[in-house]
């Protein structure tokens, strides 16, 4: 294995999240006045902190969203989460054998500390991450594609970033890792390879990681 430490996004990587979360995401900005299908979310958002959709809709109509956004979002989103949401298939065989291979990993999402434990605590993902691998952009105060969030897990695991690997499915993601000077794989499960520029290569089934890394 030529890196350290393998740094895991959350949704779409290790939880099969972002179908429910842009599909509520999309609904209730179009119930609130603010038309978006399920496509221009993915679009805007996928990758993104919450306070994006704050100034993404700032910028395009002048208005704000209401105090209640976030509060009332992350219930539905948590709501389904429970009801539906299931880890990425083959992700459990992938941390097990990095355990096996005694590779370090850990994750690194634009998601709050509670959603990313909601969707763990439901897909059984919580066995494999401990709260000392668990890093969110509320820890840094902005979200991807700024690359603070990735460095700061890469310090926080006391790995350099040029010895790090990051895996994500979002060109904001991706944008992010590039910045921290950290080379990244692209999963492409929803996303398009094209929309992942600057990747070292591309996987569509989780079981294929491993061997990119060796």
């Amino acid at each position: 294995m030529r890196y350290e430490l393998v740094i895991f996004d959350n949704d779409g990587v290790l939880v099969d999240s972002e179908y429910l979360s842009n599909t509520i995401l999309a609904g209730y900005l179009t119930e609130l006045g603010h038309p978006t299908s399920y496509e221009d979310s993915l679009r805007d958002y996928m990758g993104a902190a919450v306070h994006r959709v704050h100034d993404v809709i700032l910028e395009r109509t002048g208005q704000r969203l209401p105090e209640e956004f976030d509060a009332t979002l992350h219930a539905r989103v948590f709501a389904a989460f429970e009801r539906e949401l299931q880890a990425v298939a083959g992700v459990t065989e992938v941390l097990g054998k990095l355990v096996a291979d005694g590779v370090r990993y850990c994750v690194a999402s634009s998601g709050s500390h509670e959603r990313i434990r909601v969707g763990h605590r439901k897909t059984g993902l919580d066995l494999w991450f401990p709260e000392d691998t668990v890093f969110s952009a509320q820890d840094v105060g902005q979200g991807k594609p700024a690359p603070d969030l990735f460095l700061y897990a890469a310090e926080r695991m006391g790995v350099a970033p040029e010895r790090c690997v990051v895996v994500e499915d979002s060109p904001l993601g991706v944008q992010a890792a590039l910045a921290a000077g950290m080379d990244v794989y692209g999963f492409t499960a929803m996303t398009p390879a094209e929309r992942l520029a600057g990747v070292k290569g591309c996987f569509d089934d989780m079981s294929r990681l491993p061997a990119l890394l060796v």
